[in-house]
């Protein structure tokens, strides 16, 4: 059985469905719905069961066998603007380090999700062969997540499993990530009640407003590639996971207004005070160590990823579905 942790939320359940269109339903899925929509992720997919995070933290702290084979670790608190450092350090690298030891010590094969706010503003570049102790994040989040890459490294864990540094994800199945939601799905809710897209401003010379350049992914695209890492076992260590390519917001958005068959109209706002020293103007993931390894990287064309989110999701209120494959 394969548990994913995170499993109701996005990058947790676009995965679920994607086993499940390569015949696998033998999950588990870790979570907490408490009382939001994340439920709805889930409504469409197939899976053997479901765990509580506690009670999955518990079950693990005792050692119990639970048949697992595998786990994909992407639960987290993963809100970038997150303030409280001892809830982060919780989420992100204690409950880590104890999935982690669990799954080394039993032999599993364990994935975990990292991200490129490891990164920093990339003055160290966005190489995943880079020395991690030179990399310098501009906020929480992003440091609990390079604080577990680094307890990885220390601990001889990355010669066992694969931590995946997540780029811009977006697409379906987010919605209920509230503030924490992609720039896709803001602009597009934007243009259903306005007419208009509300940028930030830039703040950095060499920059124009809007042409802020950063690597987006389209969700669809990004567990495709997950999975390729995950079924070839001879695979270990970090892994960017990204498209490759950079998109100006301007470009990331325009083709929202042509799914919908508007006129473009952007508006440019100020970007609020704390964000601005913490602010990525510019990411792109190197793949060629992903490349090098034998994965295909899968790159659907902006634009028709653009179309089938747009028309065949947010149109229609609509979440990944087994049955609508």
């Amino acid at each position: 059985m394969i548990a994913i942790t995170g499993g109701a939320g996005f990058i947790g359940s676009a995965l679920t469905w994607a086993l499940n269109e390569r015949g696998e339903d033998s999950i588990l899925i870790v979570d907490d719905l408490r009382s939001g929509s994340k439920w709805k992720n889930l409504a469409g997919l197939k899976f053997l069961d479901f765990m509580s995070r506690e009670d999955f933290l518990q079950a693990i702290l005792q050692g119990k066998e639970l048949g697992l084979t595998s786990v994909l670790h992407m639960g987290a608190c993963s809100s970038t603007t997150e303030s409280d450092a001892d809830y982060l350090l919780a989420n992100n690298y204690e409950y880590s380090k104890t999935l982690a030891d669990y799954c080394l010590t039993r032999d599993l094969r364990f994935l975990y999700a990292s991200s490129a706010a490891t990164y920093g503003s990339g003055e160290c570049g966005y190489s995943d062969g880079a020395d991690l102790a030179t990399l310098r994040p501009l906020n929480m989040y992003g440091y609990s997540k390079h604080l577990f890459d680094l307890w990885m490294h220390r601990n001889g864990g990355l010669g066992n499993a694969v931590g995946i540094k997540f780029f811009n994800v977006w697409g379906p199945n987010e919605y209920h990530k509230e503030s924490m939601r992609s720039m896709v799905v803001k602009a597009y809710e934007q243009i259903k009640s306005t007419g208009a897209v509300n940028l930030f401003r830039s703040y950095h010379p060499d920059y124009e407003d809007g042409k802020q350049m950063r690597d987006f992914l389209y969700v669809k695209d990004a567990v495709g590639m997950v999975l390729q890492l995950f079924e070839n076992h001879s695979l270990h260590g970090i892994f960017n996971l990204g498209n490759g390519k950079t998109l100006t917001w301007i470009e990331l958005i325009s083709p929202i207004f042509t799914a919908l068959k508007l006129e473009p109209e952007i508006k440019f706002i100020p970007m609020p005070e704390e964000l601005r020293d913490k602010y990525q103007y510019f990411t792109k993931a190197d793949m060629n160590r992903f490349l090098s390894t034998g994965c295909e990287q899968v790159q659907t064309p902006h634009a028709e990823s653009i179309r089938d989110f747009v028309l065949n999701y947010l149109e229609k209120d609509a979440y990944l579905d087994v049955r609508s494959s």
